[in-house]
């Protein structure tokens, strides 16, 4: 059993315009003691899994269906009352910015001992010397001293340092990242991430890695999620989303990314512009962009297809191409012709 698992979420944001559906359909499991990443566009619904396995949607938001299983409890359905009994202490976020997370009129010290007196035994001068301890697990200099600056007194990457010290507090069993190294330079966010390893293999503590940077789950990651418009489009291990991509998405976020090998040449952006989420269409959502789109992209979702042990993926060209299961049946062999007059290009 994993120690999260979560089957056919669906999360759903309702507005004067409709229902945005912000997650569709979400499976996906989380191995004790793994670091899973999840990548994709701004608005894919990476964010939004996170909050919905928290249960920090804002006032719109709704999870509609699915099932969210922490260490075999069910996570949709528990009161507040027990929700705050997991949250922070067994399952803890670091959220994207830290100046907007961290309270800028109570010192680090101050808001260090709230999250530990909120969630574990330690009061008073013990709280204190824990969060000093936390300070200096995170490598914060002279915490005994920086404990009682305030946040504006901080670097970015201290700050960050800061937040994950809290997220630490209870030692969880799971730690969600939500673009932790976001706005920060990239010594700063080598050292973020080099801290977070070193933690996770000294806690033990499973990771959810929330992210763009495809460079940061190359380096952390056991598994990569891929999302667009709130579904999986493919997942895998590390190695076999970089190196074996199967599905258009995937390998058009790759192809974005600068490499020496493309030095002087101009980056191959993806086309088009992300899809509306109150509009969703009947077949797969990144079709409008894909260059290799067919009759049947437009009308049908894709199945599972499982490329190996390690991997699987939710595109028809696959079946084109002959790689996908070969139980795997189109209901018209015209469906595998292009059609490039979908195409919405920039």
């Amino acid at each position: 059993m994993a120690l999260l698992e979560i089957r056919d979420l669906h999360t759903s944001f309702f507005t004067d315009a409709g229902e945005v559906k912000a997650v569709n359909g979400l499976t996906l499991d989380l191995e004790y003691g793994k670091v899973l990443g999840i990548v994709g566009e701004s608005g894919s619904g990476k964010s939004v899994t996170a909050y919905s396995i928290m249960q920090i949607l804002a006032p719109t938001g709704k999870i509609v269906s699915g099932s969210i299983k922490f260490d075999g409890q069910e996570l949709i359905g528990l009161s507040e009352k027990e929700m705050r009994k997991i949250r922070g202490q067994r399952i803890s976020i670091i959220f994207q910015d830290p100046m907007t997370s961290l309270n800028p009129v109570y010192t680090i010290g101050h808001q260090l001992r709230e999250a530990i007196e909120l969630h574990t035994d330690y009061h008073g001068k013990a709280a204190q010397d824990r969060a000093i301890e936390l300070l200096r697990l995170v490598n914060v200099n002279d915490p005994e001293k920086r404990i009682k600056q305030y946040p504006y007194e901080f670097s970015g990457g201290m700050r960050q340092r800061v937040m994950i010290a809290m997220a630490l507090a209870c030692e969880p069993d799971i730690l969600i990242a939500d673009e932790p190294t976001t706005a920060l330079d990239v010594t700063i966010q080598a050292q973020i991430l080099e801290l977070m390893i070193s933690l996770q293999n000294e806690i033990g503590m499973s990771i959810i890695m929330i992210t763009h940077d495809l460079g940061v789950v190359a380096q952390m990651c056991d598994e990569v999620v891929v999302m667009y418009a709130g579904e999986i489009c493919e997942q895998g291990t590390a190695d076999e989303i970089y190196y074996n991509p199967h599905h258009e998405y995937t390998k058009g976020l790759l192809n974005s990314i600068p490499t020496v090998a493309t030095t002087g040449n101009k980056l191959k952006p993806i086309s088009g512009t992300p899809i509306d989420l109150l509009n969703m269409p009947a077949g797969c959502p990144f079709a409008p962009r894909c260059d290799q789109a067919m009759k049947i992209c437009i009308k049908q979702h894709a199945p599972e297809m499982k490329i190996n042990d390690d991997h699987i993926a939710y595109c028809w060209v696959n079946v084109r191409e002959g790689v996908a299961d070969g139980s795997i049946v189109l209901p018209d062999p015209e469906d595998i012709q292009p059609q490039n007059d979908v195409l919405v290009h920039d």
